[in-house]
């Protein structure tokens, strides 16, 4: 078995001692190749050339946002295969992940154990068994993504996590909360909600305030606590969507309350939630902040989302 192992250097939980040990393990088990991410979108090459070069894996060691190159390098090679995006599972390189970074929710949604050593473990085990799972993905408009995306309120904490961790701060739990509290009495405009959603056959979702978009749970975790706002998302099915109409403190900290309770189904007249959709647009009525499996990509007045059903292997 060919295996390509891509390193995010930056990875906040590993270190040069930590790589170390993971290319030993993985070398006693695979035909190794090592490759390090040496810039934003590296991971996107990496894996595509891979899948080019037929290996039978590629390994991650990184956080989510490294798995979420990987996985667009591989999904965009399957073209230049002759095979249509979502139909190449078994022709394309089967994913493996090494957890590496603060959070991890993706390793975490396939059973990885959350710390480097076990969830390495793990693979050497499935890798030995040729123990494989399919997961299906998300795609707003030409990217995809592994466990949820946003537009609204979570992207702008997203994105004012990114600039403090730019400026040497280090992404905690309290960043995250004193972050989220910024945006929503400073940073939003809570008064008129700007997004719309439309679906296929169905009347459009007017006047909401800010959508998570989920391909599986949780959508993401605050210590190790699963947050959780659409808690029947799966990787088997469509994609999950919950939005709200309007930020009013009540309210917002109700909902909050809700998805982060040990068995959440946040509800309430501020609530609209959609389970198991294929495909579904998402617009604004300005630019709104846009994030994908936790990294903040910019405004988008538009994007477009689909389900694409059976899209990956991955060894767990």
């Amino acid at each position: 078995m060919r295996a390509l192992l891509v390193v995010n250097p930056k990875a906040t939980t590993t270190s040069e001692r930590t790589r170390d040990v993971i290319v030993r393990a993985l070398r006693s088990q695979v035909d190794l190749s090592v490759e390090y991410t040496h810039r934003r979108g590296h991971a996107v090459v990496l894996a595509r050339q891979a899948a080019q070069d037929g290996f039978d894996v590629v390994v991650t060691l990184g956080g989510d946002g490294t798995v979420n190159e990987a996985v667009n390098g591989l999904m965009t090679s399957a073209p230049a295969l002759g095979q249509p995006p979502g139909s190449a599972a078994d022709r394309l390189p089967a994913l493996a992940v090494v957890p590496g970074g603060s959070t991890n929710v993706f390793a975490r949604a396939v059973g990885l154990p959350p710390q480097w050593p076990e969830a390495t473990s793990v693979l050497l085990e499935g890798m030995r068994a040729g123990r494989f799972r399919r997961i299906g993905l998300g795609r707003a408009d030409d990217r995809y993504f592994t466990f949820c995306a946003g537009l609204g309120l979570d992207a702008a904490v997203i994105r004012q996590v990114e600039r403090a961790r730019l400026r040497g701060r280090k992404s905690t739990v309290g960043l995250y909360l004193r972050s989220t509290v910024s945006e929503f009495f400073i940073g939003m405009d809570r008064r008129h909600p700007a997004l719309r959603l439309e679906r296929p056959g169905e009347a459009a979702e007017e006047d909401l305030a800010t959508v998570v978009i989920q391909n599986t749970a949780p959508w993401t975790y605050l210590g190790d606590r699963a947050i959780n706002p659409n808690p029947d998302a799966s990787f088997d099915l469509g994609l999950d969507v919950m939005a709200v109409r309007r930020l009013r403190v009540p309210s917002t900290t109700r909902t909050l309350a809700q998805v982060a309770a040990r068995r959440p189904d946040p509800r309430g007249r501020q609530i609209c939630r959609l389970h198991d959709l294929s495909e579904f647009t998402i617009s604004a009525t300005h630019p709104q902040a846009f994030q994908l499996d936790g990294d903040y990509l910019g405004e988008r007045l538009k994007v477009r989302f689909a389900a694409v059903r059976d899209a990956l292997r991955v060894v767990f």
